[in-house]
């Protein structure tokens, strides 16, 4: 179930910056051969982009791909760090769950109060559902990431030393370890 969540999350946010790109990209294409420009396409880009940016910080939950400054953190024993991450966490939790709740109130308001899209006539309400679907999920892959560390043990990785590690030392694992290649 969570592999399938993991793919759902994963190519919904591809989905949405393939969109945002391919939009703008037609945006510009018509306004500078045709001189024209159209609105819906600036607002269906502006929407498609807001999604995937809350969609994607749920995602970056889930890698632990979100910054923090580790080098006091890193400097602790391990226990004492893991449980201040945890506190941590959990408040970022219930941030997200607080979130999440109010903009429920937000969405009931919308529709309780109609407010339609200028260009595309949508109800603002059904844009602003991807509040409370990212906080929710976000909290949910936060939590994740912790039970995954303190209950089954799994470390989620450094991914910012990952990607680095990929680009100075050509290793396709990603595993930290620095490679021979110009020793030679």
């Amino acid at each position: 179930m969570l592999a399938k969540l993991n793919h759902i999350e994963d190519y919904a946010c591809r989905f949405l910056l393939g969109v945002f790109v391919v939009l703008l990209f037609a945006q510009v294409v018509m306004r500078v051969t045709f001189g024209i420009g159209m609105a819906w396409i600036e607002e269906l880009a502006r929407y498609a982009f807001i999604w995937f940016v809350f969609l994607g910080a749920a995602h970056a939950a889930h890698l632990s791909a979100h910054n923090r400054l580790q080098t006091h953190i890193n400097l602790m024993p391990k226990r004492i760090a893991n449980t201040l991450l945890l506190m941590v966490d959990l408040i970022w939790v219930g941030f997200c769950l607080v979130l999440a709740w109010k903009s429920l109130d937000l969405i009931g308001l919308l529709l309780e109060f109609p407010y339609d899209t200028p260009a595309l006539g949508w109800s603002l309400a059904y844009v602003y559902f991807v509040f409370p679907i990212a906080f929710v999920l976000m909290a949910f892959r936060v939590l994740q990431v912790q039970y995954l560390k303190l209950v089954k043990g799994i470390e989620p990785g450094d991914m910012e030393k990952k990607e680095v590690s990929k680009i100075t030392d050509g290793d396709s694992n990603a595993t930290g370890s620095s490679s021979s290649k110009g020793k030679e």
